[in-house]
């Protein structure tokens, strides 16, 4: 088969010809060994019509894929044609980096294809109707009738063409060629215009869109004898144009279509995870600067309308996305599409969580002492207060309050006895309550002998004097009182090294009535016993002390990475060789894509187990993992990066397996490669044997492993065969394969699916499993209605479909498959949003200075979609212009500033959702009066004037008569204040509810229609006005006539008698 070495077309569709009422088949065959899913094809005919819409009676599509042959077979099928179907048909094939175009744009044919009709002469069912002649003779005003008529769909084609043909029907004395209709040429390159002249000595001017092109470097004008040539360089979308070539007074004219390569993505979306609020920016690079891009959230289109959530931003050939503040909502897969190729990434939006790295401690201080509380928080732009004993801390010249990174202290300078009390930190927007206490430590003096042995005084420490915990890097200062006299002398010991008073960093410093041990940046080797020994002539007294160093954890070892899947693996590690002197409360596991430098959290609550199953994955592309420990101090440093691994799918059991050959000794096998192989490519077979009436794989014997291509993934199953062989014949042979049902969901099925009112929905789920599982579709647990949803099953797939979507159709969707005895389930949820409605009961709260307070309802009907906001609207009452004062607004309450004095103002809102705003708004009633400051008018009262009156008729109904089947009215004139309400009634019977009279009123002049009266609608019709004032009536006889050349005798007899008794009826008392 020839392979197309540009494109992805291995067949491109050929030009056709077809009787009227004949049936044609368009086919085109693309290339699909590389593609890893199916292709995307778009049909249209002329230049912008897509076929896709006009499937149905006479327009079919239809599309395969041979899987011996890795190719699909995509077809378009006429059914009946008729003349209007004639044309230029264009066939456009784009996959994920790919794209390709059968181009043919009306008059370029040398690389897309035409249909041609052509009437049949032995049909006389249809008369040949020539359109063409028909559009030229016809007056443009005809031209939609035409169409409708004879179902032309292309009619803005067809008129540029008969333009042209109208054109060309005068010969040209100027021309001996001239330009061909249209030209088509790739962006970049170069394309002559040519013409021949008449006159070898004529002067021709070129025109672009009317305007005269001058001499530059990209256009060159050359004169060859008869032949003038204008050369365009470099050619751009600005060149696509209408270009005219003038000699004297003729013109040519032609059309320059300029093709735009694909544009590719060179740099593809990464993956993101982000917490609540945090500004999230989506970054690509595409091939062309300034390209045009289309920005999806699990396959719906982010449009302007949403500018107010999602900014947009090109520089140069990077293309940005980016969410200023981030909620829950906007997690999902974003893709960005050009006319080239797609790049889809995920972002993952977490709530915050605060973990407490360093909590604060309880202090024991004497007088005129430092005392700093310290804690450490995980986020470093947490605020915080403290307090003291339940009220806020006041910073001043003595109390210092700082906050540097994730680290909060609260410094007391000068202790004193009003300073004892429980203090407290609170981080603002966490329910966190930090608390420790403060002690102040009273220095006694008492009277103590001349002579006293020393002693030391650890229990006047608020803590226990056995061990002594300090955090790695934090300070150590002991104090530890000591008496005796004379006084004592102070030695410190650590494993017999006697430490010496020094600037260092363990230090010792010695006072008269204690000591203090310092350690500044506590380290592990600080760890260990510390003996205190004071000595004086009468004695001497020692004491242990225990310090314990505890810090965080070391790094785990490099994760190991097992059970690989389509979109899934098993991490595992072993704990840190040191947990920092402090149990690991868990670990925190983190990925990232090998080519990328973005390592993303995938768990924010900590894992208490060694292993992990990771999610969430793309399959073919290659992964590293990383691993945390965490004790109670904090987060150790990472381990190092997992070995690389790439999520995919085991490969399908191979197929058409059979028994070549058998002989005495050996048998030979033979069978094709399995249909489904996976982006990990297959690395060979294995093939199993056991003897006649074993059946259970474990008494299988290896036979032989047979080696295919050297990739990275074995592909381990068996190949059941049994046989029996008696004196050199064989008996029997078969295969036994089973499969289990297995649904593949798509990714993008996973969550929600978002559709609009009116918009098609089409399900594509892949499955396996042998032999064909029994396919069943169930919503909300009942079964689907055949007539409202559509559905279509085959062997590796099932579709449900629905051609308009509506809001009943939202709701769990769930497809089982099953096997004898095994079965497989997956749910859908869909959810069908439309506009909402308006707000409900909107009021004018208050008016004051300038500022009116509205205050409004949420809509009753919501679209069933969350609501966004809403757009507030104010307009003065003398103009009713409405402009917008807030928009995208998500309280039910406002206030409108700014309104100018001495104006009234109407105020609206509308809702809005992911659908827009509502279709109508809510208006208040009464307009706010903005009153004017200063000195009020207050006009003269007056006693108003009483102009209300009764109802009278100022023209009577007039007696008429007239002929049945004639519409007829009958008028009358009527005043009164206020505006009465008017009644109609027929022999005394009101006629409000007929449909078949019509009442107006207009400027005090009443009228009632009835329409085609007949002889039933004779007799007396009364007019009846109603106000507060009063009442009046007025009545007329109506006779209906039937002519008499129509109705028999006996009729015409019946029908004065009905009329005669009516009368009679109306006319007794």
């Amino acid at each position: 088969e020839p392979v197309d070495p540009i494109g992805l077309f291995v067949t491109r569709p050929q030009d056709g010809e077809v009787t009227v009422g004949g049936n044609i088949t368009f086919t085109a065959v693309v290339a699909g060994e590389s593609l890893l899913k199916k292709p995307s094809v778009k049909w249209f005919k002329g230049k912008w019509m897509d076929l896709a819409s006009k499937v149905g009676k006479h327009l079919q599509l239809h599309d395969n894929y041979d899987r011996n042959n890795k190719v699909y077979t995509f077809e378009m099928e006429i059914i009946e044609a008729n003349m209007t179907f004639a044309g230029g048909y264009r066939c456009e094939v784009s996959t994920k980096d790919k794209f390709d175009s059968s181009i043919n744009m009306d008059y370029l044919l040398r690389n897309g294809f035409i249909l041609f009709c052509r009437g049949d002469g032995k049909s006389d069912s249809q008369p040949d109707v020539d359109v063409w002649e028909i559009l030229r003779k016809a007056p443009p005003s005809e031209y939609e009738k035409i169409a409708f008529q004879y179902g032309i769909t292309d009619l803005r084609g067809m008129l540029k063409r008969l333009k042209r043909i109208k054109k060309e029907e005068k010969k040209s004395t100027a021309f001996l060629k001239k330009l061909d209709p249209a030209y088509q040429v790739d962006k970049g390159q170069k394309i002559k215009l040519m013409v021949e002249v008449a006159n070898p000595d004529a002067d021709v001017k070129w025109l672009k869109n009317g305007q005269e092109i001058q001499v530059s470097g990209r256009y060159i004008f050359e004169a060859i004898g008869n032949k003038r040539i204008l050369t365009i360089n470099h050619c751009s979308l600005a060149d696509d144009a209408a270009y005219e070539c003038v000699v004297g007074e003729e013109k040519s004219f032609t059309e320059l279509f300029v093709k735009e390569p694909p544009i590719l993505i060179t740099h593809p979306l990464e993956d993101q995870m982000v917490m609540v609020g945090e500004r999230v920016e989506f970054e690509c690079e595409v091939s062309e600067e300034g390209a045009t891009v289309k920005w999806e959230k699990d396959g719906v289109e982010l449009t302007r309308e949403e500018t107010f959530k999602y900014r947009f931003k090109k520089d140069g050939k990077k293309q940005y996305l980016i969410i200023n503040e981030s909620t829950k909502e906007d997690s999902g897969h974003y893709t960005v599409k050009t006319n080239g190729g797609v790049s889809v990434a995920e972002l993952i939006v977490q709530e915050k969580k605060l973990e407490v790295y360093q909590s604060i401690a309880d202090l024991t201080v004497k007088a005129r002492d430092q005392a700093v509380f310290k804690c450490e928080v995980s986020d470093e732009n947490v605020k915080g207060i403290w307090l003291k004993n339940g009220k806020e801390v006041v910073p001043d010249e003595r109390i210092k309050i700082s906050h540097i990174g994730r680290i909060h202290k609260l410094t007391i300078e000068d202790v004193t006895p009003d300073d004892e009390a429980d203090y407290s930190f609170i981080p603002q927007g966490f329910a966190y309550n930090l608390s420790a206490k403060l002690q102040f430590l009273e220095v006694k003096i008492d009277f103590v002998p001349r002579e006293e042995p020393p002693k030391i005084h650890l229990d006047c420490l608020g803590q226990s004097p056995d061990t002594i915990v300090v955090v790695a890097g934090n300070k150590l200062r002991l104090d530890v009182p000591i008496s005796g006299d004379p006084t004592p002398t102070v030695i410190w010991q650590k494993v017999n090294k006697v430490l010496f008073e020094s600037e260092g960093r363990v230090r010792v410093e010695k006072h008269e009535d204690h000591c203090v041990f310092i350690i500044e940046g506590a380290e592990k080797e600080d760890e260990g016993v510390y003996r205190v020994i004071v000595k004086n002539p009468v004695g001497e007294d020692k004491a242990d002390i225990t310090v314990k160093v505890i810090d965080v954890p070391d790094p785990p070892e490099a994760p190991k990475i097992s059970n690989i899947g389509e979109d899934y693996c098993t991490v595992q590690w072993q704990p840190p060789t040191y947990d920092g002197g402090q149990p690991v409360l868990g670990y925190i596991l983190e990925r990232k894509k090998k080519k990328s430098y973005r390592w993303m959290r995938l768990n924010f609550d900590l894992l208490k187990e060694l292993t992990y199953e990771a999610k969430r994955m793309i399959e073919g592309v290659v992964y590293e993992m990383r691993i945390y420990a965490v004790n109670s101090i904090g987060m150790s440093r990472p381990s190092p990066a997992s070995q690389p691994f790439m999520p995919i799918a085991p490969p399908s059991e191979p197929t058409h397996f059979t028994v070549e050959d058998v002989s005495d000794t050996t048998v030979a096998l033979k069978w094709r490669p399995p249909e489904r192989i996976g982006a990990g490519g297959l690395d060979g077979y294995i093939v199993e044997y056991c003897k006649d009436g074993c059946n259970s794989l474990p008494h299988f014997l290896m036979l032989t492993s047979i080696q295919a291509l050297p990739l990275q993934y074995f592909v381990l199953f068996a190949l059941q065969v049994i046989f029996q062989i008696i004196k050199g014949f064989v008996l029997t042979y078969y295969c036994l394969i089973a499969e289990r049902p297995k649904i593949w969901l798509p990714r993008h099925l996973r969550q929600t699916l978002v559709k609009k009112v009116g918009e098609t929905i089409n399900i594509m789920i892949p499955f396996q499993g042998k032999p064909r599982p029994k396919i069943s579709w169930t919503k909300d647990g009942q079964a689907l209605d055949s007539k409202d949803v559509g559905i279509r099953n085959s062997n590796t797939d099932t579709i449900l479909f629905i051609r308009k979507a509506e809001l009943h159709h939202s709701g769990a969707y769930e497809v089982t498959l099953q096997i004898e005895n095994m079965t497989d389930s997956v749910a859908i949820t869909i959810q069908i949003i439309d506009k909402p409605g308006p707000p409900q009961s909107i009021k004018l709260a208050d008016v004051w200075g300038f500022n009116a307070a509205l205050e409004w309802t949420p809509p009753q009907d919501d679209g069933n979609a969350q609501i966004l906001g809403y757009t507030v609207q104010k307009a003065d009452k003398k103009t009713m212009e409405w402009y917008t004062v807030y928009d995208h607004y998500r309280r039910t309450n406002c206030v409108v500033s700014d309104l100018i004095m001495g104006n009234e103002y109407f105020f609206r809102v509308f809702s809005e959702n992911l659908c827009g705003l509502s279709e109508t708004a809510a208006t208040t009633k009464n307009p706010a009066y903005i009153q004017k400051t200063g000195t009020t008018y207050k006009p003269p009262s007056y006693k108003e004037h009483d102009f209300s009156e009764p109802p009278k008729f100022t023209h009577p109904l007039v007696n008429r008569s007239v002929i049945a089947g004639y519409n007829t009215t009958l008028s009358c004139a009527v005043r009164g204040i206020p505006k009465p309400k008017i009644f109609w009634y027929k022999n005394k019977v009101d006629l409000s509810g007929d449909a078949k009279y019509r009442m107006f009123s207009k400027q005090g002049v009443l009228t009632l229609e009835i329409r085609k009266p007949s002889p039933f609608d004779g007799g007396f019709y009364t007019c009846k006005a109603v106000n507060e004032c009063g009442e009046a009536e007025i009545e007329c006889r109506l006779d209906v006539r039937v002519p008499q050349c129509t109705l028999p005798k006996w009729l015409r007899t019946y029908f004065h008698h009905l009329s005669n008794s009516a009368l009679g009826t109306l006319t007794s008392p």
